[in-house]
């Protein structure tokens, strides 16, 4: 076998249809397109859809604003803290390691429920029903500066 006797799998190369090459052929004339109408012109611009109203259209201009600079706490409510022996200093890090908030991210202390321990509390903010119910239980709180 020599280079020149390669040849192409039979049906795996088909000619080009060449249309609108006048009368005679098949596809001369309106070239297979029909008559008049958009679409036996030239071009559809690209998001026609017929008349009907254009998806760039249809979708609402504006989306809103969402702030790059806001900060998302991971939050906690005290009625978890309860667990925890008194007279201790819960840290963030005591708090992911039990498994109560996730393992990234600045930790808010909540009001919900109540406290009976007297335990300090490190976090990185706290709210107000918060304070109240860790200072009512003889505990402090500590705000974290990061």
């Amino acid at each position: 076998m020599k280079l020149h006797h390669l040849r192409p799998a039979p049906g795996s190369k088909k000619r080009k249809i060449r249309v609108g090459r006048g009368e005679a052929g098949r596809r001369g004339k309106t070239a297979g397109r029909g008559t008049k109408g958009l679409k036996a012109r030239s071009k559809v611009r690209p998001g026609f859809e017929g008349g009907q109203t254009p998806l760039q259209r249809r979708i609402p201009k504006l989306k809103g604003f969402r702030n790059p600079n806001r900060v998302e706490y991971t939050v906690i409510n005290v009625e978890r803290l309860a667990g925890f022996d008194a007279s201790r200093t819960i840290t963030p890090s005591d708090l992911r390691d039990a498994g109560l908030v996730k393992q990234r991210g600045k930790i808010k202390v909540l009001g919900q429920g109540d406290l009976d321990v007297a335990i300090t509390v490190q976090a990185h903010a706290f709210s107000a029903g918060a304070i109240a119910k860790i200072e009512a239980a003889g505990g402090s709180i500590e705000v974290i500066e990061e």
